[in-house]
Formats: structure tokens, C-alpha cells, sequence
């Protein structure tokens, strides 16, 4: 595993938080669940910010997958969710992030009864079943090379937070920035928060 303060660790599972002084803007209030960490650097999927105007309908569609033999449609609830901008790495390619009762060959868990599966028959799962309970589809990826991830958190640029499945699959999207901060301390928020702050 990658070196973290001296001392071997593996974030994996876990969050980052982006404190509130984030330089780069792609970033800015992110929370980014690790869904890996190791020597050979880290991934991540954002989990809080939305692609504006595209839904799970829009990639369906453009998959062709929105109906099965003209007979069964995609119900409006499922073509209506949104879609994460899951960061500036393959923006193009969809990740999902379930609850560990769907599983196909692809399929890598990550933490707590959740998994992650990069392939169509995911898709096809949540469009017509039989679907995980719980999923979050995300366009895109973040990725950090050997040490890099090690480094921005040296430099404070991130905070660490314990996996929650609650804060992924039932917290409100626009209100899981400040839920991430509050699940640490109920008096931290982006505006207690200074740039000097230490790691979780």
C-alpha cells in the first residue's frame, strides 16, 4: 500500500473531502469516495456534484438500451436520476457505485456492502433489473499517480472521512459536502473550517 505519514495505509474505502480553500476548481467541495489506494497511486469517483442537463435516460439512449424487444420500457423514475461528474479522468467512460447485491464478473467491492462495476450490464441491471437497491452512476473518474494523493493530503488540501453508506446512496446530493465535514464534528463546516486545519 502507499506510504501515508510513514506509515503504510490504505485509504481505500474511505472519502475525501476537499477543504473549503481547494485550489483547483474541479475539485472545489468535492467528496470523493477512494475506491482504490496503492502503491501504484489512487482512484476515486466525486459523489456530490451533478452533470447539469444529462440524466441516466441520456446514456441509455445513447447506448440504445431504452427499450428490450419494443416491450419493456425503462420506468420514468429510473430514466429521470442523475448522473455524477465523477471527475476529469475518462470522462466518457460510466462507472457505478451499488449496494453489493448485484455482483457480474466485473465487479470490485469497495467498502461496506458497496461495490463498483464499469460495464454495461450494470446499466442493464438498473434499467430493467434485476437491480442493486441502492446505485450511484457517475461519468469520469479522478486519479492520483504513485505519491500524489499522499502529497495533497500533506499540503492539507483534503480531509479524510470513514465510508458511510448512508452519506453515498441516502444523503441528498447537494447536501452531502457539509453531511461529509458535519460526520466529523457537528460544529465543523466550510466556514469553521481554516486552511490550516490538520487531518481527520
Amino acid at each position: 500500500m502507499a506510504p501515508y505519514n510513514g506509515v503504510m495505509k490504505s485509504l481505500e474505502g474511505q472519502f475525501l473531502v476537499a477543504m473549503p480553500d481547494m485550489d483547483d476548481e474541479r475539485f472545489a467541495e468535492s467528496v470523493i469516495l477512494l475506491v482504490g489506494h496503492g502503491e501504484e497511486g489512487a482512484m476515486g469517483l466525486v459523489v456530490n456534484h451533478e452533470l447539469a442537463n444529462l440524466r441516466f435516460a441520456d446514456i441509455i439512449d445513447e447506448l440504445d438500451l431504452g427499450e428490450v424487444d419494443n416491450l419493456i420500457k425503462v420506468p420514468d423514475a429510473i430514466r429521470d436520476r442523475a448522473v455524477m461528474r465523477g471527475g476529469p479522468v475518462e470522462k466518457g467512460r460510466g462507472f457505478v457505485l451499488h449496494s453489493s447485491d448485484y455482483e457480474s464478473g466485473n465487479t470490485y467491492p469497495v467498502a461496506g456492502g458497496v461495490s463498483l462495476t464499469a460495464t454495461l450490464d450494470v446499466l442493464k441491471a438498473i434499467a430493467f433489473g434485476p437491480k442493486p437497491t441502492s446505485s450511484l452512476f457517475a461519468l469520469g473518474c479522478c486519479g492520483w499517480s504513485p505519491g500524489q494523493l499522499e502529497d495533497e493530503l500533506a499540503n492539507n488540501g483534503w480531509l479524510t472521512v470513514p465510508f458511510s453508506r448512508a452519506l453515498l446512496f441516502e444523503t441528498p446530493v447537494e447536501d452531502r459536502y457539509e453531511a461529509a465535514l458535519a460526520s466529523l464534528n457537528d460544529n465543523i463546516n466550510r466556514a469553521t473550517l481554516s486552511p490550516d486545519a490538520g487531518h481527520a
